[in-house]
């Protein structure tokens, strides 16, 4: 078996954990393969048994690893997401930042965590993406999102106006900072902080959400996942900004955006008691009286 490691610089006290992890995966006779940037923190912060192998891009991963391993946050898990894009390998996020909804396994779970997927006790999520076509090819081969598309305004304070589509029919016009699209996994980012619902991962939605609208009518709306959105964006300064993930390009109001689902998913590893519900609950503290 052959584990792909990668990962954000993380503080010095979650360095006892992440050795103890690869002294557990050498033990078990695991091959490593490392993302090349961080194998160079890793390599001042953590002893390794053998040299280590790297890898740079989804080209020289691909057919290379049978899980990839992320550590970090839920930003980092996102990175992760361009290495890997449709070579199936699923994801395990190991959470080292503050909150983590995809990125679940914290520090004190990592052993249980770790010797489920090498016993084989776990599942596999599957989760659609969000993949974005432009004209203009903004993104290129990285057109794609597991969180969320989102457009906001550019180098000014006035609002931008959005206008929306969904499968070709005018759907509104937003007056606001700007608009979210999300997938079920990103309804607990982004959209969640603009007043979106929360989604349960393996619902195939699209979830359309107002950034600060002018309206105080507008709400967020759930569509099928098969929709298609698209956005035509009128600003003053004629220059916006879309992001994919953590990934952003300006814009001018002659481009439109279509969203749809993409033609693949991204797999994430759910080690035995470990869900979706039982993260959104423990993380967002639901059920404990907070008033003794």
């Amino acid at each position: 078996m052959t584990i792909a490691i990668f990962g954000s610089p993380y503080p010095e006290h979650f360095s006892k954990y992440i050795q103890h992890l690869i002294k557990k995966l050498e033990t078990e006779h695991i091959n490593l393969i490392v993302e090349e940037e961080f194998s160079v923190f890793l390599e001042n912060n953590i002893r390794f048994n053998k040299n280590i192998v790297t890898f740079n891009s989804y080209e020289t991963l691909k057919n290379k690893a049978n899980f990839l391993f992320s550590i970090g946050g839920d930003g980092t898990l996102l990175k992760a997401v361009t290495y890997v894009r449709d070579s199936n390998i699923p994801i395990l996020g190991i959470n080292t930042g503050r909150l983590g909804f995809i990125s679940s396994i914290s520090a004190d779970q990592i052993d249980e965590a770790i010797t489920d997927v090498l016993k084989g006790n776990y599942k596999i999520n599957e989760r659609i993406l969000l993949e974005l076509s432009t004209s203009k090819q903004l993104f290129k081969d990285k057109n794609f999102a597991l969180n969320e598309v989102a457009v906001s305004k550019k180098d000014t304070s006035s609002m931008i106006r959005i206008d929306t589509y969904v499968d070709d029919e005018f759907l509104n016009t937003y007056w606001a900072d700007g608009l979210v699209v999300s997938t079920p996994t990103g309804s607990t980012g982004y959209s969640l902080s603009c007043g979106g619902p929360i989604i349960t991962p393996g619902t195939d939605n699209i979830i359309i959400t107002p950034n600060a609208p002018h309206n105080l009518n507008v709400r967020p709306i759930v569509v099928d996942g098969n929709s298609v959105v698209k956005l035509k964006v009128e600003d003053r300064e004629q220059l916006a900004l879309v992001s994919l993930d953590s990934r952003s390009r300006a814009f001018d109001s002659e481009t439109e955006l279509i969203i749809k689902k993409a033609s693949f998913k991204t797999k994430l590893v759910q080690p035995q008691n470990n869900s979706f519900i039982s993260t959104i609950r423990h993380k967002l503290m639901w059920g404990l009286d907070k008033r003794s």
